[in-house]
């Protein structure tokens, strides 16, 4: 049986948020399609106080803000973009270009072809998510785009240091301090002193996802990844500390922020509810945490492990932590995630941050069919054909004709019947235009 120690807010309370939500977007969108440069600044001045000379950074300026951070602050950085880049690598070298001939003379193939221009956007209005540039631009930059533009909003007031150096060590080819749906809308539409992009990519707030969900088509993108959600599957094996350590450290993003425990262990759940308020006492981001998990956490219990599988494919959440005494069940069984942290040594935050999977993921359910950021979404897979025979292009001509007469597509039959005739033996009587059969 599964049972509900804690539900969040209401379904309908939520839709009527992302009505209003998509409305606001909506309205951004059109006065920047209309007035260019002009909206951008106005809304960077009203939602960020900021209204520099230029939103692009200079080359003296990046090399500023780089200085500004100690050694450490730097190697640590570096070593990040070392793991997610080692990573990003061995997924590029996995996309093999294939040619083969399938037929006598029959040759097929596809080549994983870069995007030419990437926008990435790091979110950093509220934290400096610094990791959001090595996930985007040095994900795009392994896969081999040709430009990249990298964004992120003004922090308290300038551009963040830390996440310009990130950007900068990534590979950016142009670097803004931009924020919000301003910043998206600027790189897809496109104004008088920003070229246009090909693709967005990167997380945001529900303004910035709404704004890409509603870009897409103009531009690609490479998926909705909203307010970040995480699920925490656990069993008595593991105690109410870590899971309330766990679920809190996702719901401080934001006060959308879903938090969910589902466990087969009623005690576990019972004493994880009491840990989360004691460490919501003196957890210094417990003024956002705090919301996001009175009015977007849960706490599930069910019988069986099957119950579990069930709801967590159900949930389709963005992070799954599994902390079960065997943790590879679910790797085995879950079909609907964005990433998979398996037992208690790792967590969200190390996928976060540093370990080298990306963290630009699916939120919203949508892990039902796709999964997160990584640099086969940078690619294009196109493939190409090539008959190098007489005898090939006539074999194929023949069924090709005969299957377009079914459909009635004389064009199309004809350009296969030009073949036969063209390149076929000169007694086969059956190779007429379609339309004269």
């Amino acid at each position: 049986m599964i049972r509900y120690l804690k539900r969040g807010i209401d379904a309908q309370i939520q839709a009527d948020d992302d009505t209003k939500v998509r409305a606001t977007v909506e309205g951004i969108l059109k006065s920047i399609e209309a007035r260019g440069d002009e909206a951008v600044r106005e809304f960077s001045k009203k939602f960020d106080n900021w209204d520099p000379a230029d939103f692009r950074l200079s080359q003296a300026a990046i090399e500023a803000a780089v200085k500004q951070l100690s050694p450490r602050e730097l190697q640590d950085i570096q070593f990040a973009q070392t793991q997610v880049r080692n990573f990003a690598q061995l997924q590029r070298d996995s996309m093999k270009d294939i040619e083969v001939e399938t037929l006598p003379g029959v040759i097929l193939g596809h080549k994983h072809i870069p995007m030419n221009a990437v926008g990435c956007y790091v979110p950093g209005g509220k934290y400096p998510l610094i990791a959001s540039a090595h996930m985007s631009v040095l994900t795009a930059k392994v896969a081999g785009v040709k430009r990249i533009v990298a964004t992120a909003p003004p922090y308290q007031g300038a551009p963040h240091p830390a996440i310009v150096a990130a950007m900068h060590f990534a590979g950016a080819d142009e670097i803004l301090v931009l924020g919000g749906v301003q910043a998206v809308a600027a790189m897809a539409i496109g104004t008088a002193s920003i070229k246009p992009v090909d693709m967005l990519v990167g997380p945001g707030n529900m303004f910035v996802a709404e704004a890409k969900r509603q870009l897409y088509g103009r531009v690609g993108i490479d998926l909705f990844a909203g307010p970040t959600e995480t699920l925490i599957i656990a069993d008595d094996s593991v105690d109410a500390e870590m899971c309330a350590v766990d679920l809190l450290g996702q719901a401080e993003h934001g006060p959308t922020s879903p938090a969910i425990l589902l466990t087969n262990s009623e005690a576990l759940a019972k004493a994880t509810m009491a840990e989360v308020e004691r460490q919501l006492a003196i957890l210094p981001t417990a003024g956002i945490a705090a919301v996001a998990w009175a009015e977007y956490g849960q706490v599930i219990v069910c019988d069986t492990i099957d119950e579990m599988v069930q709801v967590a494919d159900d949930i389709a959440s963005e992070h799954v932590q599994v902390m079960t005494i065997d943790p590879s069940v679910f790797l085995e069984r879950m079909t609907n995630y964005g990433a998979l942290f398996l037992g208690p040594r790792t967590n969200v935050s190390f996928g976060d941050k540093v370990i080298g999977t990306n963290h630009t993921l699916p939120t919203n359910k949508n892990a039902r069919y796709t999964g997160g950021l990584w640099v086969g979404k940078f690619l294009k897979t196109c493939t190409y054909q090539r008959v190098t025979t007489d005898e090939a292009s006539a074999r194929i001509g023949e069924v090709c004709s005969r299957l377009c007469h079914m459909e009635n597509f004389a064009g199309h039959g004809e350009q296969a019947n030009l073949r036969v005739r063209k390149y076929g033996k000169r007694d086969v009587a059956w190779y007429q235009p379609v339309a004269a059969l």
